[in-house]
């Protein structure tokens, strides 16, 4: 997760202590704000919960393949309680809840109250869809920090991708609802080739709506997503969604809008937006990339600082990892599962610049992004340890010379990119 806002426009946001190592200015006083840690190896994993399969909705790139029916063996109340408790004990820095639909589970309050009983840091990420009044008010008196909603364009856009029609107009309900009462929401989207040409739009939406947070994701090829992998933005499309976001996030902070928007999945952005600073304030940009080094990018994300435990009680390195399992909460407790390096992946994530092949070894900018991010390189050569191919940076950029490639070459590491993700813009 790139805080775009926080770097590349130095403002102050809540996450900044987890991600870059630091205490903004005037954020020790906020309830909210994260405690630092030692060092990024040393944190606790950020834990997405996906409480429940079922879903409400059907979107095209679900990583879950959920669907609106019911699913059996899903953690039973009794055994949610007990895994909050556990990762509680474990110093967890936040828990979200996900899916499926999380606000379809039933006993969602109650789960909701444990972990608040347990002083968690709770979120909640949902399609919005069922968020009337009443379910707001709920969110917010339980104490939620944050309600990320999901949208994939405007109106229809949205909703062919979350197939049903009339979910973006009852999204836009849960956003008002939750606004109304004070509940800090924010927009998920992920970027595909039937939005990002709409990028402009979507941030004087963002502008007009009054939404707080925005978080960009890129693509993953899980779940259904595998399906839709030519929806996915070619290197340069994505380059020129990045431009974008970079643009409206200054011009939101040159106007006062206070915004926090941030890209998820493609920690390549951070060396992207270093390289657009050094054009204009080198001093910023030499702040910026020690952040981005401290913060280490893919080394220290899934696996490290971030965790997903599905509906089945099933440990992963992270939400799109539902092909690969660590262990099971029912039969271990999560803190034994997350710390135990026999597991050959676990190890790999855990000591990554160790196991890297192909570009990520000669590209200069490593420590900044550490690889990016595995599971798009295990989906796609079927080797956690190859090159993340959304990485969109040329080979000039990264510093790797003729000489350097020719070596890999050499090596049998020099994975191929897919032609779809070389293709030009078809952008008019």
């Amino acid at each position: 997760m790139i805080g775009i806002s926080a770097l590349y426009c130095s403002t102050e946001n809540e996450g900044d202590a987890i991600r870059y190592g630091k205490q903004s200015h005037g954020m020790k006083a906020r309830p909210n704000a994260h405690t630092v840690p030692k060092s990024a190896a040393e944190r606790r994993p950020v834990t997405a919960w996906n409480i429940t399969r079922t879903c409400n909705l059907k979107c095209v790139h679900c990583y879950s393949n959920s669907e609106e029916k019911a699913y059996s063996g899903e953690l039973t109340t009794d055994e949610g309680k007990n895994l909050i408790t556990d990762l509680a004990g474990f110093n967890i820095p936040a828990l979200l809840f996900s899916g499926g639909e999380p606000l379809v589970r039933k006993d969602i309050w109650e789960l909701a109250e444990h972990a608040k009983k347990e002083k968690l840091r709770l979120t909640l990420s949902t399609n919005g869809v069922l968020i009337d009044e009443q379910t707001a008010r709920r969110i917010k008196d339980i104490g939620f920090t944050y309600v990320g909603i999901s949208l994939d364009g405007i109106g229809a856009v949205n909703d062919k991708f979350r197939g049903k029609s009339g979910a973006f107009k009852k999204a836009m309900r849960g956003f008002k609802n939750c606004v109304s009462v004070g509940q800090k929401v924010g927009l998920r989207m992920t970027l595909t080739r039937h939005n990002f040409e709409n990028l402009h739009e979507i941030f004087d939406f963002i502008e007009a709506e009054e939404i707080q947070r925005a978080c960009f994701y890129h693509l993953v090829y899980s779940g259904r997503g595998e399906g839709i992998s030519d929806e996915d933005l070619t290197h340069e499309e994505t380059r020129g969604a990045m431009d974008i976001i970079l643009e409206r996030t200054e011009d939101f902070h040159k106007r006062g809008l206070n915004k926090d928007i941030l890209t998820v999945d493609n920690h390549v952005d951070g060396p992207y937006m270093y390289l657009k600073l050094l054009e204009k304030n080198e001093k910023q940009a030499e702040e910026v990339k020690k952040s981005l080094e401290w913060n280490g990018g893919g080394r220290y994300s899934s696996g490290v600082s971030f965790a997903d435990i599905d509906f089945l009680g099933n440990v992963h390195a992270d939400q799109f990892w539902m092909h690969y399992t660590f262990g099971n909460i029912r039969e271990r407790r999560f803190s034994e599962i997350w710390q135990d390096t026999s597991d050959k992946l676990m190890n790999i994530l855990k000591n990554r610049l160790d196991n890297l092949k192909g570009k990520c070894t000669k590209c200069r900018f490593l420590m900044m992004c550490g690889g990016s991010l595995r599971v798009r390189a295990d989906l796609v050569y079927s080797d956690p340890c190859a090159p993340d191919p959304a990485c969109y940076l040329t080979d000039e950029e990264c510093g790797i010379s003729p000489a350097d490639r020719a070596e890999l070459k050499s090596r049998g590491e020099d994975f191929p990119v897919p032609e779809r993700l070389l293709a030009k813009s078809t952008a008019v």
